[in-house]
């Protein structure tokens, strides 16, 4: 066998190898296109909340610490927007808050049409530290000054809490419908 016939079938291996990588490379996954709704399994406001409570004693009986670099054994990230992401069972390990407001899986509502299910979400902060999403139960009072809410939070980890985020006006809190939650 001549020397460069030796040499040609693992320069051609080493060409294919290359090739092979360079046209399929590392799969990503890609933001929906402008318009596009995100695919979610449609979940109903009930159902969404009995999700929510799993975390509040997912612990052996405590709630799901808090952590932004964390994934709980269920696959979501163990932050508030990973939580409001697993109870909505939106895909693994869930969007971060501005994705939930901005890319598709919300519709800004009104703060008063706030329904069982339906997010309070603080986005349009430049840090990750300062944004934030929980998750509406119902109104603490009749004056609509305050409500239940489900919500991760940093030292606390899973807890169910009286809020007035978004009520009082210049918070950055924005109320938002969840495309996939039904009725």
């Amino acid at each position: 066998m001549s020397r460069s016939h030796r040499w040609s079938v693992p320069a051609l291996a080493a060409a294919a190898l290359l090739g092979s990588v360079t046209l399929t490379g590392p799969t990503h996954a890609t933001a929906p296109q402008a318009g596009a709704i995100p695919a979610a399994p449609a979940i109903t406001r009930h159902d969404e909340i009995e999700r929510a409570r799993t975390w509040l004693v997912a612990r052996g009986g405590k709630p799901v610490p808090y952590s932004r670099d964390l994934i709980w054994k269920d696959g979501f990230r163990q932050d508030c927007s990973g939580y409001a992401s697993m109870a909505l069972k939106l895909p693994q390990p869930g969007p971060n808050t501005v994705a939930l407001a901005n890319d598709g899986w919300t519709t800004p509502i009104a703060m008063p049409a706030l329904g069982q299910g339906d997010l309070v979400i603080k986005a349009g902060s430049d840090s990750a530290r300062f944004r934030h999403v929980v998750i509406f139960d119902h109104w603490a009072d009749a004056a609509h000054t305050k409500y239940w809410a489900y919500e991760q939070a940093g030292g606390a980890g899973t807890r169910y809490t009286i809020h007035d985020y978004g009520l009082t006006g210049g918070d950055g809190y924005h109320a938002a419908h969840p495309r996939n939650l039904t009725d």
